[in-house]
C-alpha cells in the first residue's frame, strides 16, 4: 500500500497567494482584485510587486465582480479574490448575469470554505457554494485538497480560457502532494489502488480518505482512493472504471451532500452503472463556531466517519 508523507502543514489559501505570485511574474494579462481581504486571501506580495494590476475594490463584492467581468473584454485575466461566502452566495447575481451568461474569462478564488474556517461560525462558514457554482452553465469548479496542488491549479487556470470558481481554504493542513506538479482541469488523480471500495474525495476531505484507507487496510479492507479536485467537468471515467472492480462507493467533501461532489458522482452512477453509495458530507445543515478539529468531527467529516461510510456501503454490495 503506497504511503503519502505529509511533507509540513501550509494553508491552501497559501498555495493560492503563491500561485498567484508566480502568475504575475509571468503572465502580464493577469490582474488581481480584492474585497478589502488582502491579508486573509494572501495577496500581499502580488499588491507589492504589480500594484498597477491590483485593484482594492473595499467591501463591495457585486462590484469586484462586475468590474472584473468588464476587464476581459480588454483582454485581461481577472483573478477575484474573497472569502467562499462573500463568493457566492452574496454575489450570485453578479456570477449568473456578468460572468456565466456572458462567458467571461474570469477566475472566482474562493478561500476559507467549508466549515474549517472555524471561529467565525456559521455567518461566515458555506457549505452550499459548490452546488451553486457547478449548476451555473459553462462554469468550471475546482476544490483543491493541500498547498501544492492549490498552487499548481491557481497557475493551470490563468491559460484556461472560460469562467473558474477555485475553492481552498483557511487551515493549515497536510501538504502531500508533488510540489512541482502540472495541475490537469477534469483529471481526476488515482492515489491509491484497491479492490474492496472506491472512495472519492475532494479538497481537506482528500487526506482523511488516505488515513482512512491505511486503517480499513489493517482491517483487510482495499480501499481505492481517488483525489476529485474538478467536481465540474467531472471525471466520469475515472469513477466508472473504478467501481467497475470495487462495486460500491463513498464520496467525501466538505460541503452539503445536497449539491455537492457525492450527488454529481451519484448522477453518473445512476445513468451509467448504478452502484451502492455511501456520503461523507453535513447533512443539510449550517455550521457553528468550533475549531476545524472540533466541527469536522462533529460533522463527521474526518477519517473515522469515512471508515464508517465504507463498512456500511460494503454490506450493501
Amino acid at each position: 500500500m503506497k504511503k503519502y508523507i505529509d511533507t509540513g502543514k501550509k494553508d491552501t489559501r497559501s498555495g493560492f497567494g503563491d500561485g498567484l505570485t508566480e502568475l504575475g511574474k509571468s503572465n502580464k494579462n493577469v490582474v488581481a482584485l480584492c474585497a478589502d481581504l488582502i491579508g486573509s486571501l494572501k495577496m500581499d506580495d502580488f499588491k507589492k510587486n504589480h500594484p498597477e494590476r491590483f485593484f482594492q475594490i473595499g467591501i463591495a463584492e457585486a462590484n469586484m465582480i462586475g468590474i472584473a467581468a468588464g476587464m476581459t473584454i480588454g483582454g485581461k485575466i481577472p483573478f477575484t479574490g474573497t472569502f467562499a461566502n462573500f463568493s457566492t452566495g452574496r454575489v450570485y447575481d453578479q456570477i449568473r448575469q456578468s460572468i456565466a451568461y456572458s462567458d467571461k474569462n474570469v477566475k472566482i478564488c474562493a478561500s476559507h470554505a467549508g466549515l474549517t474556517l472555524g471561529e467565525d461560525g456559521a455567518t461566515h462558514q458555506i457549505l452550499e457554494d459548490i452546488g451553486l457554482m457547478k449548476m451555473l452553465p459553462g462554469m468550471t469548479v475546482i476544490n483543491t485538497c493541500d498547498y501544492n496542488q492549490t498552487k499548481a491549479a491557481t497557475i493551470a487556470i490563468a491559460s484556461y480560457n472560460g469562467p473558474v470558481y477555485l475553492r481552498f481554504g483557511r487551515p493549515k493542513v497536510a501538504n502531500f502532494t508533488p510540489e512541482n506538479q502540472i495541475f490537469e482541469i477534469g483529471k481526476a488523480l488515482k492515489l491509491q489502488e484497491g479492490k474492496d471500495v472506491t472512495i472519492v474525495a475532494t479538497g481537506h476531505l482528500v487526506w482523511e480518505a488516505l488515513q482512512a484507507a491505511e486503517t480499513l487496510n489493517e482491517q483487510g479492507i482495499s480501499a481505492e482512493v481517488i483525489n476529485i479536485h474538478t467536481i465540474k467537468p467531472l471525471d466520469d471515467e475515472a469513477i466508472l472504471n473504478s467501481v467497475s472492480k470495487t462495486r460500491c462507493i463513498v464520496t467525501a467533501e466538505e460541503h452539503n451532500f445536497l449539491g455537492g461532489l457525492g450527488e454529481s458522482v451519484a448522477r453518473v452512477l445512476a445513468t451509467n452503472n448504478p452502484t451502492p453509495q455511501e456520503f461523507v458530507a453535513t447533512q443539510d445543515t449550517f455550521g457553528e463556531s468550533g475549531t476545524p478539529e472540533q466541527l469536522m468531527e462533529k460533522y463527521g467529516l474526518n477519517a473515522n466517519a469515512i471508515c464508517k461510510a465504507v463498512l456500511k456501503v460494503i454490506d450493501r454490495k
